[in-house]
C-alpha cells in the first residue's frame, strides 16, 4: 500500500507541475487591417500593385485622413512610372508629380510606397498566401506635414 501511495503521489505531484509550467504555441495574432482592394494598377515592369484598405498605421485609411490624397488616380499616377528606389526586399517607391495651372500655378511633389512582398518588414502584417501587401503610404514632399493639396483630389 506504501508503495501506491508513493507512485500516487509522485504522479500528482508530476503533473501539478507540468499542468503549471506546459504552455500550447500559439501564434501571436497581427493588428486588424482591411485587406479589401480598394484601386489597383500595374506597374510598367507587369506588377499588379494593389491598394489595401488598411488601417490607421498603412494603406488607403492611413494615408487618406493623415496626407489628404482621396482618389486612385494619384496612386495610379505614380505606379504607372518607372520604380524611383527600389531596396530589393519588396520596398518599392515611385514618385509622382502634379501640376495645378491657372493663375497660381503650383508643383508638387509625391510619393508612393508599396510593400510588394506577403509580409510587411517588420512581419506585422500579412497579406495571405499568394498575395501583396502593396500600397502602404502615399504623401506629398514639398508641403507642411507631407500633406497633399486639395485641388489634387479633383
Amino acid at each position: 500500500m506504501k508503495k501506491i501511495t508513493a507512485l500516487a503521489a509522485t504522479g500528482l505531484f508530476t503533473a501539478t507541475l507540468l499542468s503549471g509550467t506546459v504552455h500550447t504555441a500559439q501564434a501571436a495574432p497581427g493588428p486588424d487591417w482591411n485587406k479589401t482592394a480598394h484601386c489597383k494598377a500595374t506597374d510598367p515592369e507587369g506588377r499588379h500593385i494593389v491598394t489595401r484598405v488598411g488601417n490607421a498605421h498603412l494603406g488607403w485609411n492611413h494615408f487618406t485622413h493623415r496626407h489628404n490624397i482621396r482618389v486612385c488616380k494619384i496612386i495610379d499616377a505614380a505606379v504607372k512610372g518607372k520604380v524611383d528606389r527600389n531596396d530589393h526586399h519588396g520596398r518599392l517607391e515611385y514618385d509622382g508629380v502634379a501640376v495645378k495651372t491657372g493663375n497660381r500655378p503650383q508643383t508638387v511633389h509625391f510619393v508612393v510606397i508599396v510593400q510588394y512582398s506577403r509580409y510587411t518588414k517588420d512581419k506585422k502584417y500579412d497579406a495571405g498566401r499568394g498575395q501583396k501587401i502593396g500600397v502602404v503610404n502615399a504623401f506629398c514632399r514639398n508641403q507642411p506635414h507631407n500633406k497633399c493639396p486639395a485641388w489634387m483630389n479633383k
